[in-house]
């Protein structure tokens, strides 16, 4: 019975099993390789292998230069996450945005680079964050083999927001996904992207239950820690504690009925 519990708890509250047909979201395909001989346009125009910019670490994001949405407090997060790291970008690592949208071209893609560099108060060195474009087929055969799903609904998308750690040979590490909150608004922890970008320097793999680890943990600015989230547990407690009393009813019902 226990055994039971915890992995409707998984399953409930993680959904750590992968959802082969799912549409749109994130499967994560940690220790798979994302294709390399694939070719896309820069934001200067140039063509380029992912091949050519996959030397080192690199942090991959897949969003469209004129998303609505999520995509540019993405973006947002993700240089600040640069902003204050004590990694240095274009030596430790490299960043790749591919857009999902096969209509944008790299006029797109630059004036969308220029936005975000401008919120930055690091320099940013030629060649080490590039903003591509490409064809819906060269799109696609890497957002799927990163697990990265989305649908276009008219000129927009429907998708999820993660930043996809790769080692140098283009191996997938690690998944980070942002969170929100009203104090500190949209992004990710320095700490959590100074790892990361580590683990991936070492083709270090970190297993999926981290996100496990992530919901029953919170981080506290002010003691730069994290504490155990009382609140989020007990509440999936609960839950599990109803579910538990339901099958139980059910079962002595049942009981009940076979003795009468």
């Amino acid at each position: 019975m226990k055994k039971i519990f915890l992995l409707l708890f998984v399953v409930l509250c993680f959904n750590v099993f992968p959802d082969e047909k799912q549409e749109v979201g994130v499967n994560e395909k940690l220790g798979n390789n994302i294709p390399l001989n694939v070719q896309f346009f820069d934001e200067d125009s140039n063509q380029v292998s992912l091949s050519d910019l996959i030397k080192k670490p690199t942090v991959l994001a897949f969003v469209y230069y004129e998303c609505p949405g999520i995509c540019s407090p993405l973006l947002s997060s993700l240089a600040e996450a640069i902003d204050n790291s004590d990694l240095v970008l274009g030596v430790d690592y490299n960043v790749i945005v591919i857009s999902m949208d096969e209509l944008e071209t790299p006029k797109n893609a630059s004036k969308r680079k220029n936005v975000i560099i401008q919120l930055m108060d690091k320099n940013v060195p030629p060649g080490s964050w590039r903003f591509l474009t490409g064809n819906l087929e060269n799109i696609k055969k890497v957002s799927d083999a990163a697990g990265f799903y989305f649908k276009r609904e008219g000129k927009d998308f429907r998708h999820a927001g993660c930043f996809i750690f790769l080692d140098p040979s283009g191996k997938i590490t690690r998944y980070l996904f942002p969170s929100y909150s009203e104090r500190h608004g949209f992004g990710v922890l320095p700490f959590d992207f100074k790892m990361a970008i580590l683990e991936a320097s070492e083709s270090k793999v970190t297993p999926t239950i981290a996100r496990v680890l992530q919901f029953c943990y919170s981080y506290d600015p002010v003691g730069r820690t994290y504490v155990f989230n009382i609140t989020r547990v007990f509440g999936i407690i609960i839950l599990i504690l109803v579910i538990a009393f339901l099958i139980y009813i059910k079962f002595s019902k049942r009981i009940i009925s076979n003795k009468n």
